[in-house]
């Protein structure tokens, strides 16, 4: 009981803290902390779906940006047609990576632990060399959007403030939602599948199919931040895709206690937060960034195993 009392609290302080970035940075006159604070909300809701799978589901997946990938692209090739509406664009999104996670987790579940991992990120390096070709879309070069997306024909989140608020409640529905499924049958399901397999499996669970709704759950909602993130930029590219976003948003998940599905909120505003101060003092700053990611996960995380029983 104290336990839970003590995530919502960090829940509310995080939340808050969040809300407060627009309005601090109004009076300060500091209108790029919006951006900052938008970029924050974006990822963070991408390393919430993560966390679902790697944090309750023992679910390693090295591909996940694919399905950021899949949100953005759909929000340009709509933008083609001349669609901007995000009532429109949001659903076919979430309809799409849905589908992607389905035909690749179908295949992808049937291995476990280090299978697994290489087996998302091969899925998700056939996607990113694919949007490289895609010439109607700028290939390599990438496509800059006419417009950002509407909502009811109003172009609301044509300002910064309007389409962090609008990022901000879709962070909050997704943690609601994925805070609801950690706490229902199904989630302590997955959760005990990642403490033992076997043992559930001899039980009559079956562990194909209830990881396989739960990768197909968090990559369809993931493709909202890829929406979110194609408004925020005005542009879509293949780097969404690559392999080193999803190693971000794994940092972020673990960093901030895997499992708790709060803790990737934190862990995505500590980690984009310190990316943003470092890069403004240091070249290279990655080589200083990669350290203390490492130093924090080995403080704060529990380690992974990749046995037989916790795949």
């Amino acid at each position: 009981m104290m336990r839970a009392m003590a995530r919502y609290a960090v829940a509310a302080v995080v939340f808050w803290g969040l809300a407060a970035i627009p309005l601090v940075a109004d009076f300060f006159g500091q209108s790029y902390l919006v951006s900052l604070a938008t970029r924050i909300v974006i990822f963070a809701l991408a390393a919430v779906t993560l966390d679902f799978l790697l944090g309750i589901g023992g679910l390693v997946s090295l591909g996940h940006a694919a399905f950021i990938g899949i949100g953005a692209y759909v929000v340009a090739v709509f933008s083609l047609y001349g669609v901007s509406e995000l009532l429109i664009v949001l659903p076919a999104a979430v309809i799409a990576s849905g589908l992607f996670a389905l035909a690749t987790g179908a295949l992808a579940l049937r291995t476990r632990g280090i299978n697994f991992i290489m087996i998302t990120l091969a899925f998700a390096q056939m996607l990113y060399f694919g949007t490289t070709s895609f010439s109607a879309l700028g290939g390599d070069d990438g496509f800059t959007l006419p417009m950002r997306s509407s909502v009811l024909g109003i172009r609301a989140l044509d300002s910064a403030t309007g389409l962090f608020w609008i990022s901000f409640t879709l962070l909050a529905f997704t943690y609601l939602l994925f805070q609801v499924l950690a706490l229902s049958s199904f989630g302590r399901a997955l959760g005990a599948l990642k403490q033992n397999s076997d043992r559930m499996e001899a039980l009559g669970v079956d562990r194909w199919q209830i990881q396989l709704r739960a990768y197909v759950i968090s990559g369809g909602v993931c493709a909202i931040a890829g929406v979110l993130l194609a408004n925020l930029t005005g542009f879509v590219s293949p780097s969404y895709i690559a392999w080193q976003r999803s190693g971000d948003l794994i940092i972020m998940s673990v960093v901030g206690g895997q499992g708790t599905i709060i803790g990737a909120i934190a862990g995505a505003a500590g980690f984009l937060g310190l990316e943003e101060y470092l890069s403004q003092y240091f070249e290279y700053w990655r080589l200083v960034l990669g350290p203390i990611a490492i130093v924090i996960a080995l403080l704060v995380a529990k380690p992974l195993r990749f046995s037989r029983r916790h795949g």
